[in-house]
């Protein structure tokens, strides 16, 4: 019983740092409006916080390997508090940055750790599928916590979708104090041995790999909301449901990562993002016909979200077996780079839109697809674990 409440703890985790990262995404005509700054602008938000979450996470996760991890993640939650507040609070750009930055520096390390004890807490033949469930968390803060703090940010204020994600800091807190597992494991070691993991072929490939896949993710992802309203046509009642299925179909990707992580992982993950290069060259083409262009949306949303389960599991299994003194830093790996693609993606795409029409944007998230599959095809043949 206890195995189950912390599981549903983790993933609840996972939802509401989603909902504090990608919530920006679905507010930000919102917030240009009362800045009056332009939607480029503001989409800096976006690739300043991937970018201060990928520095400070591996440095906060490897200094907190020092104390019991229970009490750093209790630390990390209360500076998660103060940032997202801050937010809430923002009146200007600089103050919003800043407080992204805060936010920002701390919520990569509160996932890694989440991940390590899910690795201890979960019995293995389970971990795959906990492992993807964690990370389906952040798809769920799509279905439910992006739609719902749009329609906030639409009907009342931008500030309240944030003091709504401050109202959740506080429950997953109080709930933290009373289910976190006190007693996990640790391998305490120096800063350059644990970065020694680093030095691993089959790491810095995936790590790449990662960043590719999210780059081509967020070259979309950043104006989805103009890219659904604007070229698209769709209203804004339609809005709020379109982007409530593309969190329904990350979460089908989430779990579809998960049963690849249990039949052949990372090689599996080939077709996957060839199929996802070919749907980046057809969306320009087919965005004027707007429910082509959905389902396109809809495919691509499976395969960015379908690789999370494969590289966590393959980076903690090299860690375990190689190198045990890492463990706390191949946990982030996934985050970490996850947010470098975010914040490379972000700002491939800000800059995109200021030289060419929106509706190009398929074709540069194209580029980083074919980076992404030839990467995976030759990490598939580096790595040995996880065949059947």
């Amino acid at each position: 019983m206890k195995y189950r409440l912390q599981s549903i703890l983790f993933v609840f985790v996972a939802f509401m740092l989603g909902c504090n990262e990608y919530m920006i995404v679905g507010v930000l005509p919102d917030i240009a409006h009362q800045y009056h700054d332009s939607l480029s602008t503001l989409g800096l938000l976006v690739t300043v916080f991937a970018l201060v979450y990928a520095i400070f996470t591996p440095i906060i996760t490897s200094l907190a390997n020092r104390w019991r991890r229970h009490h750093v993640l209790l630390v990390l939650m209360v500076v998660f508090f103060i940032g997202n507040t801050w937010t809430a609070l923002a009146s200007n750009f600089i103050s919003m940055l800043f407080s992204r930055v805060l936010t920002a520096t701390v919520a990569g390390a509160i996932i890694s750790i989440v991940l390590v004890m899910a690795s201890f807490v979960a019995p293995r033949e389970k971990r795959a599928s906990l492992v993807s469930w964690v990370f389906a968390g952040f798809s769920i803060a799509s279905v439910i916590g992006i739609p719902i703090g749009t329609v906030i940010s639409t009907t009342f204020s931008w500030h309240d979708s944030f003091w709504m994600i401050s109202g959740l800091t506080i429950f997953v807190f109080v709930s933290l104090i009373w289910l976190v597992p006190k007693d996990t494991p640790q391998f305490k070691s120096t800063l350059s041995k644990q970065f020694t993991l680093l030095k691993d072929t089959r790491v810095l490939l995936g790590v790449v790999f990662i960043v590719t896949v999210c780059a081509a993710d967020y070259t979309i992802y950043t104006y989805i909301r103009p890219l659904i309203t604007n070229e698209m046509g769709f209203s804004n009642t339609w809005l709020n449901w379109l982007l409530f299925g593309m969190g329904i179909f990350f979460i089908i990707g989430n779990k579809f990562g998960g049963y690849i992580a249990d039949n052949g992982g990372i090689h599996r993950l080939g077709g996957i993002y060839i199929a996802m290069t070919i749907l980046y060259l057809l969306f320009g083409p087919l965005l004027s016909f707007k429910w082509i262009a959905i389902i396109i949306v809809a495919l691509l949303c499976i395969a960015f979200s379908s690789y999370g389960s494969s590289t966590q599991l393959m980076f903690l299994d090299i860690a375990e077996k190689e190198y045990p003194q890492s463990l706390d830093l191949a946990s982030s790996l996934n985050s970490i780079f996850a947010n470098i693609g975010i914040s490379l993606g972000s700002f491939t795409a800000s800059q995109a839109v200021a030289f060419l029409p929106m509706r190009n944007l398929g074709y540069v998230g194209a580029v980083y697809g074919l980076a992404a599959t030839i990467l995976v095809l030759v990490l598939s043949k580096k790595y040995t674990g996880m065949r059947f």
